[in-house]
């Protein structure tokens, strides 16, 4: 039975929840669903879309480029063709979710625009956030387009291919570069602000 949940990553992530809802119910915690429910919830979604969004960022700045030229020439369709359209695709929605749903917790909290205008006390996730929309922006309007050229899926002449290979790959390391500051911004919020 585990096994058959553990083969299907839908199954495997409805026993996820379901064990969520198990350990709720274990540790008799009462649930009150009002407002700060909903934003507590909105938070952990927030949560969950940024550690996909850069758990993938960090997956094709450590493993993936640096594993390219190690592999050879005919397996590399492998990745071109299926890995690497369907984790970008992962990707994006992760980096698209991330943001909707750090402004909807911005919003729910009261502080979107004292935030966004870096007002206090909201200097750092204000900081944070700008950054996050920043490099949303860089995978949206840069990364993706330029991938979609480097690995056929937009056809271009062979030298087009590898400026948009390199364009891609140097927007993916300044979101990698960017991503430091970013989540150190998010966690200073809460731990005393900047």
């Amino acid at each position: 039975m585990v096994t058959k949940i553990l083969e299907s990553l839908l199954y495997t992530v409805i026993a996820g929840l379901v064990l969520l809802i198990i350990i709720i119910l274990i540790a008799n915690q009462p649930t009150v669903m009002n407002h700060a429910w909903g934003a507590f919830m909105m938070r952990w979604l927030h949560v969950v879309s940024g550690v996909m969004w850069i758990g993938l960022l960090w997956y094709f700045n450590f493993v993936q480029m640096p594993s390219m030229s190690k592999i050879p020439d005919e397996q590399k369709p492998a990745i071109s063709k299926v890995i690497a359209p369907t984790a970008l695709f992962w990707f994006r929605y992760a980096a698209l979710s991330t943001v909707v749903t750090g402004i909807l917790v911005a919003w729910m909290n009261g502080y979107i625009g004292q935030a966004l205008s870096l007002n206090q006390p909201f200097i750092a996730i204000g900081i944070g956030m700008w950054i996050a929309l920043l490099m949303a922006f860089n995978v949206w309007f840069i990364i993706w387009p330029n991938q979609q050229k480097a690995l056929g899926m937009v056809e271009i002449e062979p030298k087009g291919k590898a400026a948009a290979a390199r364009r891609a790959m140097l927007t993916s390391r300044i979101n990698t570069m960017l991503s430091v500051p970013m989540l150190y911004m998010m966690v200073a919020q809460q731990n005393g602000g900047f």
